[in-house]
């Protein structure tokens, strides 16, 4: 699952950038940005995968997405009709301390708290949802005024879900940068064989102890457990495609179905049997 560092600019006349419904369904866009994102979209059903988060949303979806957080395409897989608004906008689109004024306190709380991503359910999503499918309409002074009434919203309601997805980190650069990507592209190319932890120390030119101390500082988790977590998401889009938990199991890495199981529970929340019965199509 390569991930795609997306290059974003705002549209002419404007602060940030407005998408609409990119029809990427056929595309596995697994991508990240150093902007925040809000993501509306109305479809049957289809998947929300933000950071470790992964889920199905039925009808609609409202996000918001911090900074360097990965996610997939909303549309990806859906096959019916399916209408999507994506604003993009970088921290301080509108000046470096416009959100530190009193009067926007709340708003700055909400850029805070979308570093991990949010998601926004009920009468909030249905209002947000209905003013962003008109702002592509307004000229570009009303498109910014909205934008922020949006904004407000979003900070004041209740309706609310942390996803707690972990952005990717930007605290290593150049060589640190490289050893990382080999190390998450050789995961992704074996993560369905046995992995042992010497291989990885190897690929890093690293003892297994000094391994094991710099990629807990980079990722704030054990290999072995950015591993089960991967193999995990791994399962879960498994058992959206209508794999059995069998399956699943033995295809995303893991050689025992108990360990799986409770591997799963632990990452989840839920065993398998029951994130596939919640998560199916209807």
């Amino acid at each position: 699952m390569k991930i795609v560092l997306e290059k974003l600019a705002p549209d002419v006349g404007s602060s940030f950038k407005i998408l609409l419904t990119p029809n990427l369904n056929d595309l596995f866009y697994w991508h990240f940005h150093p902007e925040y994102e809000i993501v509306y979209v109305e479809a049957a059903n289809g998947v929300r995968h933000v950071g470790d988060h992964i889920s199905r949303y039925e009808g609609s979806d409202l996000v918001f997405i911090g900074p360097n957080i990965p996610h997939l395409n909303f549309d990806y897989g859906v096959r019916t009709e399916c209408e999507q608004v994506v604003i993009q906008m970088k921290e301080d689109f509108l000046g470096k301390d416009f959100f530190s004024i009193p009067e926007l306190g709340n708003i700055r709380k909400l850029f805070e708290e979308g570093r991990k991503g949010l998601s926004f359910y009920g009468h909030t999503k249905e209002i947000v949802g209905e003013k962003l499918k008109r702002l592509s309409s307004l000229d570009h002074f009303a498109q910014l005024m909205e934008l922020l009434n949006i904004l407000r919203l979003l900070a004041d309601t209740r309706e609310v879900t942390g996803l707690d997805s972990r952005p990717v980190s930007n605290q290593f650069v150049g060589k640190e940068q490289a050893r990382m990507n080999t190390l998450y592209r050789y995961i992704e190319e074996h993560y369905q064989q046995p992995i042992e932890i010497k291989e990885v120390a190897n690929l890093a030119h690293l003892t297994i102890a000094a391994f094991c101390r710099y990629f807990k500082k980079i990722t704030r988790m054990t290999f072995t457990d950015f591993l089960n977590q991967y193999r995990i998401n791994q399962a879960k889009k498994m058992l959206l495609h209508d794999k059995n938990v069998t399956e699943a199991c033995y295809e995303s890495g893991f050689e025992n179905l108990s360990y799986f199981n409770k591997t799963f529970k632990k990452i989840a929340g839920e065993n398998p049997s029951q994130f596939r019965k919640r998560h199916s199509a209807n």
